[in-house]
């Protein structure tokens, strides 16, 4: 069995390869592009929403809202047009930037299906991407999400911290140990692939380089209170400095009001 997944590793092509739409742009001021991916089943779109006074080239910020769901599923509402309501672009000065994703995103790549590689598709599709659109000469990755994007983005941060200025989750299941529930299978595929992502053991690997400021975030509760009450006590035991806030108690959705408290504690991070 480990030979075979070993040759499939190998057949795995090692970068991804990917072609970009036209923009159009809506009512509403979002830019939408249609990227095609050699690293996702089918062409997905990426929603650019930049401030009116688009900040300096050699200063601007990013904020990724990494989506909850597949593209084309909205059980638990829209990120961007969010934050658009709540105007977090003009108010922080931040280009928003929503990837959408073929399957279930958990922000991880698949270790024998070359068509389910969501951390490549953001790395090496989305950002380059979005920043040949708006050049910047040293830009400031943010990273915001919720439940399984909540993950996502600490996973990403903890993995490509050079790439990653500051991660923010809210009511994510941060303690997850296996990859045994809400998707996860068919995104990890085996405990041996999750555990490259799994967020206490980047935590407990990285901690020396994460002492030195507020990189991290997260808020509860809602669904995944326990998780986030663990995951404090682990980053005290760490002494990795984290923005932090229990509650208030909230539904899992975008629109609970959540989303400008997370994008405030980024804004600072990220000054």
């Amino acid at each position: 069995m480990k030979t075979l997944l070993w040759a499939a590793l190998l057949e795995l092509p090692q970068g991804v390869e990917s072609t970009a739409s036209e923009p159009t742009t809506d009512a509403d001021g979002v830019v939408h592009l249609t990227i095609t991916s050699s690293a996702q089943s089918k062409p997905v779109e990426v929603r650019i929403l930049a401030p009116r006074a688009l900040p300096d080239g050699g200063n601007r910020r990013f904020l990724y809202i990494l989506p909850v769901e597949k593209e084309g599923d909205s059980r638990y509402g829209d990120g961007l047009a969010e934050a658009r309501r709540l105007g977090l672009h003009e108010k922080h000065g931040m280009i928003l930037v929503a990837p959408g994703f073929a399957e279930l995103p958990w922000y991880a790549d698949h270790p024998t299906n070359a068509k389910r590689r969501d951390e490549s598709h953001l790395l090496e599709a989305v950002l380059p991407l979005v920043e040949k659109r708006f050049p910047s000469g040293k830009p400031r990755r943010l990273l915001l999400g919720f439940s399984k994007s909540g993950w996502g983005a600490w996973s990403l941060l903890l993995r490509h911290p050079g790439v990653f200025d500051a991660a923010a989750a809210w009511d994510a299941p941060l303690m997850k140990e296996k990859p045994d529930q809400f998707g996860m299978d068919g995104a990890f595929a085996t405990q041996e692939n999750f555990e490259g992502y799994w967020l206490a053991k980047l935590l407990r690997e990285k901690a020396e380089g994460l002492r030195g400021r507020n990189r991290l975030a997260h808020f509860g509760y809602g669904n995944f209170r326990d998780h986030h009450q663990r995951m404090q006590g682990l980053v005290l035991e760490l002494k990795i400095p984290v923005v932090y806030a229990d509650g208030p108690e909230r539904k899992h959705v975008w629109e609970s009001g959540w989303l400008g408290e997370a994008a405030g504690a980024l804004e600072a991070m990220s000054r």
